[in-house]
């Protein structure tokens, strides 16, 4: 049983930004002050990207933890109430995720993935972040 009214879990819900969020402005920070150029969430594109370089042929999504079931993450927790909804919906969120980066792959794009926790450790990222472009150019 949910603790919070429908009316006031529909109002949490809408909080929860899919852009912009504290991860990507992180990220986005990172590449811009290492000279990197690069679009924001293509449409043309599989899965709307989160950043995009086109000069590198390469994309980024930027995951939450929770919705995007990042393995053996604290942030991926499962919901007590109503779980076979969200297990429905994390399992469709991984399925979306893996044909994205498919159709990606596919037509040449190389594929970064940035965890909203990796996101905590700026020079953690910063290092990856790096490691994983330098493997494309």
């Amino acid at each position: 049983m949910d603790s919070l009214s429908r009316g006031h879990r529909s109002w949490n819900m809408s909080r929860i930004k899919s852009r912009d969020t504290s991860p990507e402005l992180k990220v986005r920070s990172i590449l811009h002050s290492s000279g990197y150029r690069f679009r924001l969430h293509r449409k043309d594109l599989p899965g709307k990207p989160d950043i995009v370089l086109p000069k590198y042929r390469t994309v980024i999504f930027v995951h939450g933890c929770f919705w995007h079931r990042h393995i053996d993450c604290k942030y991926a927790y499962t919901p007590k109430s109503n779980i076979e909804f969200w297990e429905k919906k994390f399992a469709a969120n991984i399925q979306r995720d893996l044909r994205s980066k498919r159709l990606l792959e596919e037509q040449g794009w190389y594929v970064i993935v940035v965890w909203e926790c990796q996101a905590k450790k700026q020079e953690s990222l910063r290092s990856y972040l790096k490691n994983s472009l330098t493997k494309n150019l």
